[in-house]
């Protein structure tokens, strides 16, 4: 486990002395149970680390962070606190402290400081035998897939994997200084936004085997192009040793692209004997998930996965080649996948006057809304109601990928009500593919969308919403509950 004195040897540049330490029992006493960036979350035994948030400074929340036991505040600035402050940015940093008393950090940047102290603790866990790292990115499904393998990967190893989405160069680096000694295997989902991003966190947390799901128009706007995004999520390919594994979707020709950037070992997944592990049979299951037949040299093993929709498999296939490449035997992959449902952002939960609402609010993506109407169309509902808000930061395939939406919708729905500018191209091209106009409603917000679904939801009806979030599709599932539920609280919202 991290104690605090690894920290502080961490922290402290080359050209300064490192604190001597005394007091207590001795070196290496304090263990860091946990590190955090939110003065809240802290408890005994945490790290806290001041960060510039959107709203407030972390430095304001240090004294209550330490009041609730945390043993450390890494600090930037000069604040005013009862603890002691060792300043680990000049040669004069040797000073004797005590590792039984909270203590400030001061370091010239924090975050930096974050970052490093995580490479450090990251390379002193690699170092011990058999300890492996699994790499996960890609536009659409990487946090399920991140679940999926990390709780078929526990049915062997002990596994460390990120909470929730802390899959950025905050979040990584919080997740790694979490590994305990007895961990054997990481399983990190890598978030990319702008080039060398990935870079930074391989750099962090380096890979031995890297899988890849899906590279969508997803965030173009910021990327800039397909060719972009390929590039950047490649950084995680780059990364891997000569004797490592990248893991990639064969069906997906811009990830198949990404093979080049490699020289590990490529494995792929798919849904043709072409791949290395592929999947036929496939059959939805509507709320009850999925099966198929899992294949790999020559094997074959059916699965019956709690995964809802038919795209789950994809998310399947990968996490059985992980499996594979770490040795797992087939009765042990089975049943990882078997007792997972991935924590799904997609949830089915009861809705007005008996109707069944699919909650999947928490972002929208062309791929990720296609997949969730492939959903809607295994639900053996009487009917079937499509609420699909708009998609952003699309750049140059807005148009396109809100047009493939309204074609799917038009196959599935038996009534599409769309919300915001964007969700126009949706019902006009539904219509333009025969939805007939009186089965398409058009709001401009999620109020309006909740007054005529309040007016037409009937018992046994199955309703899709999904959307970005600056349209605020939540609120609509918020909404059709609290009728049902005399104004409870709604518990479905969920962290960027």
């Amino acid at each position: 486990m991290l104690t605090l004195e690894f920290l502080i040897e961490a922290l402290t540049p080359p050209s300064a002395p490192p604190p001597m330490h005394g007091g207590g029992s001795g070196r290496g006493s304090r263990p860091i149970t946990d590190v955090v960036i939110d003065s809240r979350r802290a408890g005994p035994g945490a790290l806290f680390v001041a960060l510039p948030g959107e709203q407030a400074d972390g430095h304001q929340y240090v004294a209550q962070a330490l009041e609730k036991g945390a043993v450390a505040a890494v600090i930037d600035q000069n604040i005013e606190v009862s603890c002691p402050v060792i300043d680990l940015t000049t040669a004069g940093a040797r000073t004797i402290v005590s590792l039984q008393t909270p203590l400030c950090l001061k370091v010239a940047s924090a975050l930096p400081a974050l970052q490093e102290a995580a490479r450090r603790w990251h390379r002193h866990w690699a170092g011990l035998p058999g300890r492996r790292t699994i790499g996960i990115t890609g536009s659409v499904g990487k946090s399920t897939t991140k679940e999926v393998i990390a709780d078929v990967l526990a049915k062997h190893f002990s596994t460390l994997r990120n909470e929730g989405s802390y899959n950025n160069e905050i979040g990584l680096p919080m997740t790694a200084l979490k590994l305990r000694s007895d961990h054997e295997r990481a399983v990190l989902e890598m978030g990319f936004y702008v080039p060398g991003e990935i870079d930074l966190l391989t750099g962090i947390a380096p890979p031995q085997v890297g899988v890849v799901t899906l590279i969508a128009p997803v965030h173009l706007e910021r990327a800039g192009s397909i060719d972009t995004i390929i590039r950047g999520k490649a950084e995680l390919l780059q990364a891997l040793p000569a004797d490592g594994t990248a893991i990639l979707n064969l069906d997906d020709d811009n990830v198949m692209a990404m093979a080049t950037f490699t020289q590990a070992r490529v494995l792929t997944y798919g849904l043709s004997p072409k791949a290395d592990v592929w999947a036929d049979q496939i059959e939805g299951l509507g709320l009850d998930g999925a099966r198929c037949v899992l294949h790999h040299e020559g094997e074959s093993r059916p699965v019956h996965l709690k995964m809802l929709g038919r795209h789950s498999v994809y998310t399947a296939l990968a996490a059985a080649a992980t499996g594979l490449v770490e040795g797992m035997s087939w009765e042990e992959i089975v049943d990882g996948l078997e007792s997972t449902a991935g924590k799904l952002r997609l949830v089915a939960v009861p809705g007005l006057r008996g109707s069944t609402i699919l909650d999947d609010t928490y972002n929208a993506s062309p791929p990720s809304m296609i997949a969730a109407l492939d959903l809607l169309a295994d639900v053996p509902d009487e009917r079937r109601i499509a609420v699909l808000g708009d998609m952003l930061e699309l750049g140059e395939y807005e148009e396109e990928g809100h047009r493939r939406v309204g074609q799917r919708a038009a196959a599935v729905a038996d009534v599409l009500v769309t919300v915001g500018e964007r969700g126009r191209i949706i019902a006009r091209e539904a219509r333009h593919n025969g939805m007939s106009p009186s089965r398409v409603h058009i709001a401009s917000t999620a109020q309006e969308a909740i007054e005529f679904l309040q007016s037409i939801i009937r018992p046994g009806n199955a309703v899709l919403v999904k959307g970005s979030r600056a349209v605020k599709m939540e609120q609509i599932v918020a909404a059709l509950r609290e009728v049902e539920s005399s104004g409870g609280n709604n518990d479905q919202n969920s962290c960027a």
